[in-house]
């Protein structure tokens, strides 16, 4: 692929034919990005990086080194993926039964703010939510919702986070305010939803 001033590729990085790759993003070493790929603008893929086919990443996403980002994973605005966390896309891999193609892969989602912890492995066939924030190491084997904070094997919630990355303290109406963010947050039916714009 023809290397364009918009954006940057390390002379040591491959990249595929047919890609699409935005404005401001920058492939370091020793990384792959695979044919069918779209990448979005101003995102950082740090070495070592290997994004599958068909793989589609939004704006804004920082991959740190070591990370393998496979056919079937989607990653929105604004996701950061912590240094060698782990996808998966086929449920019961087997050498002797081989899965290969798109139709054997399970999908899996990653919604807008979200970060994954260095260490942190996703199943493959879940979603995370916005601006979850999936601990080191943790091991996530269901979907995780909007806002929470999750550790373990398997990961379980131990708290809510506010978009900046903040721990929220509801009071006595389920309410929280995070000062970074400058947003409001209500806890209701086992959800955390933002507030902001509308009181619910």
């Amino acid at each position: 692929m023809e290397q364009k001033q918009k954006f940057y590729i390390n002379q040591y990085a491959v990249v595929d034919d047919n890609v699409e790759i935005g404005e401001g993003t920058k492939i370091w070493h020793f990384s792959h990005v695979q044919s069918g790929a779209k990448i979005g603008k101003f995102c950082v893929l740090g070495q070592n990086v290997n994004v599958g086919n068909n793989v589609i990443i939004g704006n804004y996403v920082k991959i740190q080194n070591n990370v393998s980002v496979y056919e079937g994973v989607t990653l929105e605005d604004y996701v950061f993926c912590g240094p060698s966390m782990v996808f998966t896309n086929i449920v019961d891999p087997r050498s002797k039964y081989p899965q290969v193609g798109a139709k054997y892969y399970k999908k899996t989602l990653v919604k807008e703010g979200a970060s994954l912890g260095a260490n942190s492995t996703i199943v493959c066939g879940h979603t995370i939510g916005r601006y979850a924030f999936i601990g080191a190491g943790a091991v996530v084997t269901k979907d995780v919702p909007d806002y929470a904070l999750v550790v373990g094997n398997p990961a379980r919630i131990v708290a809510w986070l506010s978009e900046a990355g903040r721990k929220l303290i509801f009071n006595k109406d389920g309410i929280s305010f995070c000062e970074k963010s400058q947003k409001k947050y209500k806890f209701i039916n086992g959800k955390v939803l933002d507030i902001t714009e509308n009181e619910i």
